[in-house]
């Protein structure tokens, strides 16, 4: 898969996991483990990145001693969301036309 739509993909799975509420970064990984796999190591600069574009929020609270960072959605986020899935319809309409041609 391409790298920059892998990228998107990654983010916009992030962004949906935080639509059922705020979260910290092991559950949001656990959460999407179903769909695809991500690693803490993929995660945490698309939460940096995120809360960078204002999609996310992000604040530090204790938990069994130390902080954890707990991570919320925007409603910037929420309209990426949207704007990802218009976006999909385009892409799966050019991939129906080009599977239609390979048949």
């Amino acid at each position: 898969m391409d790298a920059q739509l892998r990228r998107g993909i990654l983010d916009v799975c992030v962004l949906k996991v935080l639509t059922k509420g705020e979260s910290y970064g092991y559950r949001i990984i656990k959460d999407i483990s179903p769909v695809l796999m991500m690693s803490e190591s993929t995660l945490y600069p698309i939460l940096k990145r995120l809360e960078a574009a204002g999609a996310l929020t992000a604040s530090s609270r204790e938990h069994n001693g130390r902080l954890r960072r707990y991570y919320s959605i925007t409603d910037l986020g929420h309209q990426r969301i949207r704007d990802f899935l218009n976006e999909w319809e385009d892409v799966m309409r050019a991939y129906d036309f080009i599977r239609e041609e390979e048949k």
